[in-house]
């Protein structure tokens, strides 16, 4: 995938996320039905930075959130990276179905819950013969903010991906009352604090409460420290 033309995202050492370009910066709630099952997303309020480059808080503990207030420093925020560079093919597990495929990178997890309604897309990719499954089943893979989870047509081996224009989501889960991490979309570069840029894909889930342990990705560690920010 083409990197968004303008925009990056640099880690920075032990510090906050540096936002260069002109890119949306809203809240993203995960909308459920009646059985809290995560069914949509709802946009929500628009933060309009006021620098450029800007600085997005990394540690969890800012009190300016979403924008770093340099809090890290003050708790001597340890932030170094240990996700890998590796492509995330070379990483994922493979599940193949009669129309569709599906791929799956577990550390990438950042507990959005898409994948669960209608018995789970592990599941549903056996069925992706029913046009009616097959539908749902696209959708509900590329719902998965984190791109854990690819949907690929079978006949053609090529992924099947949501159009998604650039923006930075910050993403809030009131059905488990906690806060989730940053949603960059649409082919945003993230480069390391050496400046190594990462694979470019078109859905990525960045850290924002400190804890993750495949910083700087997400891998649900909000979930169970119970991470709230206050700004939802």
């Amino acid at each position: 995938m083409k990197a968004a033309p303008g925009i990056q995202v640099k880690v920075t050492e032990n510090g906050p996320y540096e936002v260069t370009g002109n890119v949306p910066l809203r809240i993203e709630t995960i909308g459920t039905n009646i059985h809290k099952e995560s069914v949509k997303w709802v946009p929500g309020k628009t933060f309009t930075p006021t620098e450029q480059p800007f600085y997005l808080c990394r540690c969890g503990h800012s009190k300016h959130k979403p924008f770093c207030d340099n809090t890290h420093l003050k708790i001597k925020f340890e932030g170094t990276e240990t996700a890998g560079h590796t492509a995330y093919v070379e990483d994922a597990e493979l599940v193949e179905g009669p129309t569709m495929l599906l791929t799956d990178v577990q550390h990438l997890c950042a507990f959005a819950r898409f994948c669960d309604p209608n018995g789970q897309v592990w599941s549903m990719v056996n069925d992706t013969d029913d046009p009616k499954v097959k539908a749902a089943f696209i959708k509900q893979v590329g719902e998965c903010p984190s791109g854990r989870l690819v949907a690929w047509d079978r006949a053609t081996q090529t992924p099947i991906e949501p159009e998604l224009t650039p923006a930075i989501g910050i993403i809030e889960d009131p059905a488990k009352d906690i806060s989730g991490p940053l949603w960059l979309q649409g082919g945003i570069e993230v480069t390391d604090a050496d400046g190594k840029p990462y694979e470019i894909r078109n859905r990525v889930t960045l850290c924002r409460c400190g804890a993750s342990a495949n910083k700087p990705f997400c891998d649900g560690s909000h979930a169970s420290m119970g991470f709230k920010d206050g700004i939802g």
